[in-house]
């Protein structure tokens, strides 16, 4: 097995424990859901060990059984920080009503592809497959999800892990989800040199080549479709999609790519480029957030309430 080099691994050790100090663009953000009680933790059994996962209710006075949502966050297959998409979670919770689960992966340097691949995979394929024996406990009493009704979102690495998943779950011939929501998602991890319209991008090729030297080590598998979702040779049979991009984004080749294999693949999907953004494809600014958010929230509403 190829082994990380000392400097690599320190580096990665290092951003994993700058997480919870830089990934607090949450707080600038005017999302809903704020007066939810916290999350609630469960772990769930994978085919790699038990995954923790914070796990959202819906609000008091919602119907007895709800659509659900898992949610993988962002953080370059490196940062441990689930709670950097806490406002995302809420707002689900709140706007849609949905049972949020907030999926606690395990990352490199400490694991390494394709462990956090397939901790996706059976968090969501356990939500669709038995939520009750999954989520049973923290659920309030008489409450329950609708297996027809689950959906998965993930953010950037997160975004990698949603795409892998659902063609993971295809290939073993188990339940798939409504829909599939991936926002600024890495889908090649073969190609090392990639470039933003604008020249510099928040992903620049150190990131690049830290995230393969750690998490994506062995060279000949990074081109295995559930490393490299775009490079998958058939990608029939996907649950609909939402791909959201980002105009300045190193990333945003492919997954503009990825949208358009989909739709040659004749899954349904919708595309959208966030103009003028980075790899941080929110803007702060009260309206320009609202637009991107309601159509996040709008793609998964009408998969799961109608």
């Amino acid at each position: 097995m190829t082994r990380i080099r000392p400097h690599h691994w320190l580096r990665a050790r290092a951003s994993q424990a700058a997480g919870p100090l830089v990934a607090r663009y949450g707080d600038q953000l005017r999302a809903g859901g704020q007066d939810l009680p916290a999350p609630r933790r469960v772990r769930i059994p994978t085919r790699t060990g038990s995954v923790r996962c914070e796990v959202y209710r819906p609000p008091a006075g919602s119907p007895a059984t709800a659509p659900a949502v898992v949610h993988l966050h962002g953080g370059a297959f490196l940062m441990r920080y689930p709670r950097m998409d806490d406002w995302w979670c809420r707002e689900l919770a709140s706007a849609l009503g949905a049972v949020v689960v907030n999926v606690d992966y395990d990352v490199a340097p400490q694991r390494r592809y394709p462990v956090a691949q397939h901790q996706a995979t059976d968090v969501l394929g356990r939500v669709l497959e038995d939520p009750v024996g999954a989520l049973g406990g923290v659920l309030a009493d008489g409450h329950g999800i609708d297996p027809a009704r689950v959906a998965v979102s993930g953010f950037s690495a997160g975004g990698n892990l949603a795409a892998a998943a659902c063609l993971l779950l295809r290939d073993e011939g188990r339940r798939s989800p409504a829909f599939q929501l991936l926002a600024v998602p890495a889908l090649d991890m073969v190609t090392e040199d990639k470039h933003s319209v604008a020249g510099r991008s928040m992903i620049d090729p150190a990131l690049i080549r830290l995230v393969r030297s750690t998490y994506f080590v062995d060279a000949e598998r990074r081109a295995e479709p559930y490393a490299s979702p775009l490079l998958a040779p058939d990608l029939t049979g996907l649950p609909p999609a939402l791909v959201v991009t980002a105009e300045y984004d190193a990333l945003r080749a492919e997954g503009d790519a990825y949208a358009g294999r989909l739709r040659d693949a004749g899954v349904p999907v919708e595309h959208h480029v966030v103009p003028g953004r980075d790899h941080y494809f929110l803007d702060p600014e009260p309206h320009a957030f609202a637009r991107t958010l309601g159509l996040l929230t709008g793609a998964l509403g009408s998969a799961l309430v109608g």
